[in-house]
């Protein structure tokens, strides 16, 4: 199990650092977009996304 779990995060810096090493401009706008956006509207985006991710890894399995 400890094997899976520290394949996951490796996985998910790897796939985390590729928009900030090919588009760090970019990296930059949407950190600054993320920055203005209100709790309430930060807190639903990332419950949508771990909905998601939930979703998905019951597809795969």
């Amino acid at each position: 199990m400890w094997h899976e779990l520290l394949v996951a995060l490796a996985l998910l810096m790897v796939i985390e650092g590729i928009l900030p090493f090919l588009n760090p401009r970019g990296m930059r706008r949407m950190m600054q977009m993320a920055i203005e956006l209100d709790d309430r509207s930060l807190r639903i985006s990332g419950l949508v996304v771990m909905v998601l991710g939930v979703v998905l890894l019951y597809l795969v399995n």
